[in-house]
């Protein structure tokens, strides 16, 4: 007899995160996988959600993003802009997110933790924790950040950030030559993922940044030393790095397509997506406005207006990415960064059942989560 937890999705294909499976069911109980199989030899009695003319594909991961239908979340650090926030992304096909501050004052940081804990507690579903994107960084490269605030850290800060921010705070963008060996394998101690973002740094303090306990690398192209011939850069750094990933925001006015897709032949599963998306605000200290299709503050672009859906989308009809590739970047590769691939970035045997609905057009049209 069949558990009344127990159904089973059926659509005409299935990306296992290797490989495409065509007209079969994918059994969940309990929320988890318990088996692929072909559609037609589904038991009897088993409850079916069909999805026709579409695709199942491993959940999307958005590690870095700002807010959402006019709430910026460090403007409004409350449990409510998380819940728009989570609207947003699962409308764009992302079940999992990491909800973004970028530089701004301690009281704002300390409200943001506090709200995701609350919204965590509550039973706030999407959220991984949060990323903490400056102000650590160089004011060389402060793109769209606040100057005033950018300053170099003291062990006495980062430690009390930490503790505050226990078991909240997953990601820190900094700037490695701004930042000792000693801050960075503090924040390692601490299982939070260290990028390098908004830098100027050499490739040799790049290196020595990765050598340290750097794992990624924020928004490649955007906000760093570029990659020329005889200075290599934070660019060029990250490219030779064998194991370093990078984030890219495939909105077509970041980072043009042609430069994506060369990353990509360099680094392969190293690169992964972000949205990098804002919202249109006028409260706190970023007054984002939409500007076509991006944001901008200040005159300066400060956000994309991305889901991770259109980004799929761009990367295969504007960059010319292999679809598989397209969705392991915003699934599997971010979830590998994460440390949480061995629970979801895939559709196999007990893996959450964490899951995207794409139609013929790349449109997402559900989640399953």
């Amino acid at each position: 007899m069949t558990p009344d937890s127990t159904k089973a999705y059926i659509a005409d294909r299935i990306f296992t995160g290797q490989e495409w499976l065509h007209y079969y069911a994918m059994i969940v109980e309990d929320g988890i996988i318990r088996k692929l199989i072909p559609a037609s030899n589904l038991p009897a009695g088993i409850e079916k959600i069909e999805f026709d003319d579409c695709s199942i594909v491993p959940a999307f991961v958005d590690l870095q993003i700002y807010g959402a239908y006019g709430k910026l979340f460090a403007s409004y650090p409350e449990p409510a802009s998380l819940s728009l926030l989570n609207k947003y992304c699962r409308e764009g096909g992302a079940v999992f997110f990491l909800p973004t501050i970028a530089t701004n004052t301690p009281g704002v940081v300390h409200k943001s933790i506090d709200a995701v804990r609350e919204y965590l507690e509550n039973g706030g579903e999407g959220v991984l924790g949060i990323h903490l994107e400056g102000p650590w960084i160089n004011p060389t490269k402060k793109g769209a950040h606040v100057e005033s605030l950018i300053h170099v850290p003291t062990l006495g800060e980062v430690e009390a950030l930490l503790q505050y921010g226990e078991g909240i705070i997953r990601m820190i963008t900094l700037a490695p030559e701004v930042c000792s060996k000693e801050i960075i394998q503090l924040l390692n101690a601490h299982n939070i993922i260290v990028s390098a973002g908004h830098s100027n740094a050499t490739f040799e303090q790049a290196m020595h940044g990765f050598d340290s306990g750097i794992s990624a690398v924020t928004h490649l192209f955007n906000a760093m030393s570029p990659l020329f011939h005889r200075e290599p850069g934070l660019v060029g750094a990250t490219m030779d790095h064998p194991s370093v990933k990078a984030s890219i925001i495939p909105d077509g006015f970041h980072v043009d397509y042609a430069a994506i897709r060369i990353a990509l032949h360099i680094m392969q599963k190293r690169l992964y997506v972000i949205t990098d998306a804002v919202t249109e605000t006028n409260a706190g200290l970023y007054r984002h406005y939409r500007k076509g299709d991006k944001y901008e503050f200040d005159g300066v672009l400060s956000g994309s207006a991305l889901t991770m859906g259109k980004a799929v989308q761009n990367l295969v009809g504007q960059a010319g990415v292999d679809l598989e590739d397209a969705l392991n970047m915003c699934s599997q590769y971010p979830a590998q960064l994460l440390g949480i691939d061995k629970k979801i970035g895939w559709i196999k045997k007990g893996f959450q059942a964490k899951c995207t609905v794409l139609n013929a057009a790349l449109e997402p049209v559900s989640v399953i989560s």
